[in-house]
């Protein structure tokens, strides 16, 4: 196992793949692994992290998302794993005898009939903290030498994990603030100055009415809750519709719905036009109860056709467009 992380995880297709391999091999070799979970945390506008939870008898490997109202919950600050995040040491908790902490979780294990429960940080080179739990049901829980190996085997996991979480943040990112698509070319290595190809799409770009008085009379911070307002009755429809948001640009908003090979364009075209009206529509929802001088308007121009898609700029600073 120790060889086959140093390695990369040959084989497995993810971090999901690599925990459920993992189990049951530890398991296999001798450790009486119950039920393990890796915990990881992330950057992401909206998800604070991911866990995967592998449990014997089950064939498929949890994978769950939790968002940044998670850290400020009671429910986590309680939670053996926010324990190991904030101290950045194991913790170990009998479930057979009375438990020395007191958390949901692990009363409920306590009193399923298992019997130990163990907690280890698994730390990045820049000093994060994530974490890997244990927990088994084996008469007596977990004896010295299963442990040892355990820390042993959380070495090279922690590298391999810090290697599928930074490119999963790159990804996040790159998708976050150039768009899907966009940032799923730029990682396969479309990123010199002058690639491109030509896509058929249909491209929509959308404006808000007004703005330069708008932006004359309130005060930056303002501005910018009105403008996310405006592009919250966007982005969703066009995610939903199929579509990719490319760029915001001030106020506005350039966004493609892309043409797939043997895709008919009026089914494309047809998709751009409901988001359209979703965004009209969540645009009434915003301006219900707001006086006259409150009220938000923008426009949307669609249009369908070839583009040129691909990297233009400067030598050190370039734009997917």
């Amino acid at each position: 196992l120790f060889d086959w992380l140093v390695d990369g995880a040959p084989g497995a297709s993810g971090p999901a793949d690599v925990v459920g391999r993992l189990g049951p091999w530890l398991e296999a070799s001798g450790v009486p692994v119950w039920r393990m979970a890796a915990y990881v945390r992330t950057l992401h506008p909206h998800i604070m992290g991911r866990s995967f939870v592998w449990q014997r008898g089950v064939s498929q490997v949890e994978v769950r998302e939790a968002s940044y109202a998670v850290l400020r919950s009671e429910m986590y600050a309680q939670s053996p794993v926010g324990w190991v995040f904030a101290k950045k040491q194991e913790l170990r908790v009998r479930l057979d005898r009375p438990l020395s902490f007191n958390a949901a979780e692990l009363r409920e294990w306590s009193a399923a009939g298992l019997t130990d429960y163990v907690a280890m940080p698994m730390v990045f080179l820049d000093g994060q903290v994530h974490a890997i739990t244990i927990v088994t049901d084996a008469p007596g829980g977990f004896r010295e030498e299963h442990l040892v190996a355990m820390r042993k085997v959380l070495r090279p996991l922690a590298r391999l994990a810090e290697i599928l979480a930074l490119r999963r943040t790159a990804t996040n990112l790159l998708s976050a603030y150039v768009g899907r698509d966009a940032g799923e070319r730029i990682l396969q290595g479309h990123v010199q100055r002058g690639d491109t190809e030509h896509i058929r799409c249909v491209v929509w770009m959308s404006d808000l009415r007004g703005f330069t008085s708008l932006a004359a009379r309130r005060d930056s911070a303002d501005i910018i809750l009105l403008l996310n307002r405006v592009f919250d009755c966007q982005v969703p429809a066009v995610d939903r519709g199929g579509g990719q948001v490319l760029k915001f640009m001030g106020d506005g908003m350039l966004a493609i719905f892309p043409i797939d090979e043997g895709v008919e364009a009026a089914k494309v075209a047809a998709a751009a036009l409901a988001a359209a009206q979703e965004a009209f529509s969540n645009l009434d929802e915003t301006n219900l109860g707001v006086g006259p001088h409150d009220r938000l308007a923008f426009g949307i121009a669609l249009h369908v056709g070839e583009v040129a898609y691909g990297n233009i700029g400067g030598i050190s600073r370039l734009d997917f467009t």
